[in-house]
């Protein structure tokens, strides 16, 4: 600071023939002192500190540079404010006092602790960090600083697996309870909110019992601390710190010192004494003592930190504020007239002036600049450095990137230099209580633990998550369903009785052999058209019975394939009026051996009534009642195609709906009726006295189409998917298959092995 006000007090463009003076006090880090302090700069008539010709005529203090630390700045602002008198600190960071109701009179060259704290959680996130131990320094600076972090990096979504906070004062047993927290956690990165003071007190008591490596975080109080270097189980750690500056003449004007003014200054006395190891005045009495410095030793020579100025830090933020100050004045004292600037010095200010001139301060100097927003911030900038060790094996403080408040989000961070993480890794090193979930997995929380611990539990049938760390699994959409891996939709597949399947192969196959038989019989029949045997059986019958057999075969084959609106009509009706035609032959056949037997008694002339004419009569007349029944239902509400999303969860059946279940159930009750109608009348006429009954033959066929579909019901209400139509399919083929083997089987075995039998006496059996 000294420097800097010799600086301004030298420059022409700068309260050009006005300088300031000053006073420094050393609080020593304690509040009761600074506030000592505090009391004897506002009491507005200290004696004159310098007594010049052109002095001004009083030692009020119209400024301030300092406190260094939150809580003393705090103690002062309160009582400085009071009497409007402007305080800038250099070092001061806790974002408490960034509120201008309670503390108005406070600037800072230092940013607030809000940005280090969000810098350092985003920091946290940008490794991708979520799992870590915090520990903080018990004060002002500590607590508000990781109140401020935890609050962002709650938002990051960051758990905190142990807070620990102490104050370098503590007792030695809870020092050694923090330490003991960090040997213990299972969270490898640390972020340390704590003054450089109180850290050191840290590191001695770790250093006793080394804890295992951990990646330590670090704030600007303590990570550029050159003697917090020598803890080598530290090597690795990274943080947020002031940007490095060069004050240009600074070097020249530390290391310009003769022992004449080092012996004039207590402070540069004590200094002088410890750096070199001996005293400058003669010691007196019996105790021995340090050597007397002889005039040979050379500060230019030494090595430590007071003659290292290329990294200096806090350093420029004093410089900053000494030269706010400097402008606040010369805003208030000075004018530009022509070009040249002209100031009055015996104009009268008071503190409330140069208050608000600090409010307007905009400037920039050695390339840095200079400005305070409505709390009195600085625009807030921070370098990121890395704990690295070199080929000597010394740790030093390396600035490996930048943290830009200003910038948008997502560039607000820039690594340009590799970093060495804890032990020498180059690798970043990872720090999660649960490791992340893959897509197909959903996150669920562990019972009493942060939210960054959680299981992975695998998302069921038909949801997904797609992406990693998702909460939740999102169903598909009804027509998708999962894959395997649960992390995408698919189209669920579609399913049918296909002509491609081993199963449809196998029922075509029999439909085809089932009308190609039909086809034969008729053949052999046409043939042998004027035999007894065919001519007995009602051969005209034969033939529509064979041909209506042909049609059910036949039809089987419409319900194969993928369902469409006309198929789905098709195939319902198809079957019913095919059907209705077959049992309406079989039962014309029935009535004519009936009839034909009552014929052969005396006084009975029935057949003159049921003649040809009234065979195909009755057949059309019972097959034109399926008709209208069909048509009915058709023009009602007709069978159309849809897709059963409900049968099954992972797959789509195409079926046929039935449109009206009346009509359906009318269909086949229509069939039942005439079945069970045969039925009967071939029972009646089974035993009647004939060598070739063929009622005991339709008796046999009808038990099997009746057995058949009363089986078909409940296994066609029980079958899923494309079983239902495979089990349709195999009613109307082993119901025609009953009634093509037991009607005409016999028959045809007869006229093509057995000729012999095929004669009109052994049909009237006359043998």
């Amino acid at each position: 600071m000294i420097f800097a006000i010799e600086e301004i007090n030298n420059r022409t463009d700068l309260l050009p023939s006005i300088k300031l003076g000053y006073q420094i006090y050393d609080s020593c880090a304690s509040v009761p002192v600074a506030v000592h302090v505090a009391f004897q700069l506002t009491n507005g008539h200290d004696l004159m500190f310098y007594k010049g010709v052109n002095c001004s005529p009083s030692g009020v203090v119209m400024a301030t540079v300092g406190e260094s630390g939150s809580t003393p700045s705090i103690s002062m602002s309160q009582i400085l404010a009071s009497f409007n008198i402007p305080q800038v600190s250099h070092y001061a960071t806790c974002a408490c006092l960034s509120d201008k109701h309670l503390y108005p009179n406070f600037f800072r060259t230092i940013p607030s602790d809000q940005f280090q704290a969000d810098a350092l959680a985003k920091l946290v996130k940008y490794f991708g960090w979520t799992w870590i131990g915090a520990v903080n320094s018990d004060s002002d600076y500590g607590n508000s600083g990781m109140a401020s972090f935890l609050n962002v990096a709650l938002r990051e979504g960051i758990c905190v697996e142990y807070l620990e906070s102490f104050f370098r004062t503590d007792p030695s047993r809870k020092i050694q309870r923090v330490a003991n927290a960090i040997r213990r956690s299972t969270a490898m990165v640390i972020v340390a909110f704590i003054a450089s003071g109180d850290m050191r007190v840290l590191l001695e008591e770790l250093a006793q019992d080394p804890p295992p490596s951990r990646q330590w975080i670090g704030s600007e109080s303590w990570v550029t601390d050159t003697f917090m270097v020598k803890y080598s189980f530290c090597a690795g750690a990274i943080g947020v710190a002031i940007p490095q500056s060069v004050i240009p003449g600074l070097s020249d004007f530390l290391l310009d010192l003769s022992p004449s003014e080092v012996a004039a200054s207590p402070l540069l006395s004590e200094f002088w004494e410890d750096a070199f190891n001996c005293s400058l005045r003669k010691s007196t009495g019996s105790v021995r003592s340090k050597k007397l410095c002889d005039g040979t030793q050379d500060i230019k020579r030494l090595e430590n930190p007071y003659t290292e100025t290329s990294q200096l830090r806090v350093t420029n933020m004093v410089y900053k504020a000494a030269y706010a100050i400097a402008h606040a004045f010369h805003n208030a004292l000075c004018q530009e007239k022509n070009v040249t600037t002209k100031c009055d010095k015996l104009l009268k200010l008071n503190a409330k002036q140069i208050y608000s001139e600090l409010k307007k301060v905009n400037f920039s100097q050695n390339g840095y600049h200079v400005s305070f927003d409505a709390n009195g911030e600085p625009v807030a900038a921070y370098e990121v450095v890395n704990w690295q060790v070199t080929e000597s094996g010394s740790t030093e403080v390396v600035t490996v990137g930048y943290y830009d408040a200003t910038l948008p989000m997502g560039q607000q961070f820039h690594i340009n230099r590799k970093i060495t993480w804890m032990q020498g890794r180059s690798q970043v090193p990872v720090s999660v209580c649960s490791e992340s979930c893959p897509p197909g997995t959903r996150k669920v929380l562990q019972k009493g633990k942060p939210i960054c611990c959680y299981n992975c539990i695998p998302c069921p049938d038909g949801e997904i998550s797609n992406i990693t760390d998702s909460p939740d699994c999102y169903p598909c959409p009804r027509e998708f369903w999962s894959n395997a891996k649960k992390d995408a939709c698919l189209p669920k597949p579609v399913e049918f009785l296909s002509f491609k399947e081993i199963l449809s192969i196998i029922l075509a196959a029999f439909s085809v052999s089932g009308a190609s038989l039909a086809i034969i019989t008729a053949v052999v029949f046409f043939r042998h058209r004027t035999t007894p045997i065919v001519r007995a059986n009602n051969s005209e019958l034969s033939f529509l019975l064979l041909f209506s057999l042909t049609l059910c075969f036949l039809c089987s084959l419409t319900f194969i394939g993928a369902p469409s609106e006309w198929s789905c009509m098709l195939r319902h009706t198809a079957f019913g009026i095919t059907f209705v035609l077959c049992i309406s032959c079989v039962l014309g056949k029935t009535i004519v051996v009936l009839m034909a037997f009552k014929a052969t008694l005396p006084g009975h002339n029935v057949m003159k009534w049921f003649g040809p004419p009234q065979q195909r009569l009755t057949v059309v007349s019972f097959t034109f009642i399926q008709v209208i029944i069909c048509t009915v239902w058709l023009v009602v509400s007709p069978p159309f195609p849809v897709k059963n999303l409900s049968t099954y969860k992972e797959k789509i059946l195409l079926e046929c709906a039935l449109g009206s279940a009346v009509g359906f159930w009318a269909v086949l009750g229509y069939i039942g009726l005439l079945a069970v109608f045969c039925f009967v009348l071939a029972v009646l006429a089974r035993k009647l006295p004939d060598n070739f009954n063929e009622a005991k033959l339709i008796t046999f066929s009808m038990l099997i189409f009746c057995s058949v579909w009363i089986t078909f019901i409940p296994a066609y209400v029980s079958s899923p998917g494309k079983f239902t139509v495979a089990v349709e399919i195999f009613a109307i083929l082993a119901s025609s298959f009953g009634l093509i083997l037991c009607i005409f089987a016999p028959k045809c075995f007869i006229i093509l092995f057995q000729p012999e039998k095929n004669t009109k006496k052994h049909v009237m059996n006359k043998n």
